[in-house]
């Protein structure tokens, strides 16, 4: 919904919609956890949450775990990560730590420096290499980048919001952290161009877990879970193609593997996607599972849910339970929802969907992308 290539209306993505204009461009990748933590957990290790270990956010992975950087490094190549870890235990995930990128996801000033990536990318042509780059952007507190630009007025706000000033700036303000990630983009397509490796360097963009104004974050209802990802590599994958196979976050770490020309480890949940990236297959998975369980972010709520990319099924496991979580209760905008909600229909609507729900969901979101039709029963 933010990213210009999926049809955002309030901000412009050029650099992202450029990897999707010289790349593929799926409609159907999901994130098995709405968190930081599980989701980087899921990506580096190619297993569910559950079976990693990592499930919760702020986390630690069973200490038998192997991750992308030891896999990768046994087929011959440098593995760094720049910008945030938010993964543990840190010696599980031996990352050779790329300076320049802000580490944690709360610091209020988001700036960075090249010089570490391009020294990095440029040590050694003779050995390759495999870089994450893991961005703060844009994750709380929303401080970078210039939310001036974005007249709040004329802002579309996501339909599970309810619509108030307070919830117009601040959305404002996370836009402009979008922008930011964005440039960043940028700047790595820069350097891999004038490395001149641009055109045959694999490189996936993914999403996270959407804002964290309420709906997204810390949920499984699509803006919390559906990810927006792109891949490109140069020679493979049909420029401005287009796929709907279903894949999952898990999916990435056996797809290199396979293109650096390992073999996938029969202990992870994750298929390598190179015959989708190639053309050759046009479907890879039949489900995407989601898990959510928002402790310690909040009181136990775990949430569970399914889809086949048509429809989504969502099981609320504590649903006499009010969903609550901490880090949102207090904030000025959520206050205004409050508000708004014992004066305004639709916003008590938005409201009860949020605070108070049903045991089960069962959405077309086909047709339904926000999921604010129940079909269950």
């Amino acid at each position: 919904y933010d990213l210009g290539c999926y049809g955002a209306k309030n901000v412009k993505t050029p650099n992202i919609d450029r990897l999707c204009s010289e790349g593929m461009q799926f409609t159907s990748a999901f994130n098995s956890s709405s968190m930081s933590t599980p989701t980087r957990h899921s990506v580096y290790t190619g297993m569910y949450p559950m079976k990693n270990g990592g499930y919760l956010n702020h986390s630690r992975v069973r200490e038998d775990i192997i991750s992308m950087p030891v896999y990768m490094r046994q087929l011959g190549y440098r593995v760094g990560l720049a910008g945030k870890w938010h993964i543990r235990p840190e010696y599980i995930f031996p990352f050779e730590k790329v300076p320049g990128f802000k580490v944690n996801c709360l610091n209020p000033d988001p700036s960075y420096t090249l010089e570490g990536v391009k020294e990095f990318i440029g040590r050694n042509d003779e050995q390759p290499f495999c870089l994450v780059l893991a961005s703060i952007n844009a994750h709380l507190p929303w401080t970078g980048g210039d939310p001036s630009v974005f007249d709040r007025a004329a802002l579309e706000l996501p339909p599970q919001m309810i619509d108030t000033p307070e919830t117009r700036d601040i959305y404002a303000r996370y836009l402009a952290e979008v922008a930011l990630l964005d440039k960043e983009v940028g700047d790595m397509i820069d350097i891999l161009e004038k490395k001149g490796i641009y055109d045959n360097t694999l490189i996936i963009f993914i999403s996270e877990q959407g804002t964290e104004i309420a709906g997204a974050k810390w949920n499984n209802w699509q803006p919390g879970v559906k990810s927006g990802m792109i891949a490109k590599w140069g020679g493979h994958v049909a420029p401005g193609s287009k796929c709907d196979a279903i894949v999952q976050y898990e999916d990435i770490l056996p797809t290199f593997i396979d293109v650096a020309g390992g073999k996938r480890p029969k202990d992870i949940d994750g298929r390598s996607i190179r015959k989708v990236l190639e053309g050759t297959a046009q479907t890879h998975r039949k489900y995407a599972f989601t898990q959510t369980c928002i402790v310690p972010e909040g009181d136990p709520y775990p949430i569970r849910s399914v889809t086949d990319g048509k429809y989504k099924l969502i099981w609320n496991m504590l649903h006499d339970d009010p969903y609550t979580l901490k880090h949102i209760e207090n904030k000025d905008w959520f206050d205004s929802w409050r508000k708004k909600k014992d004066t305004d229909k639709t916003a008590y609507r938005l409201w009860t969907r949020y605070k108070t729900r049903p045991e089960f969901e069962l959405y077309d979101i086909s047709s339904d992308p926000f999921e604010m039709e129940n079909l269950y029963g």
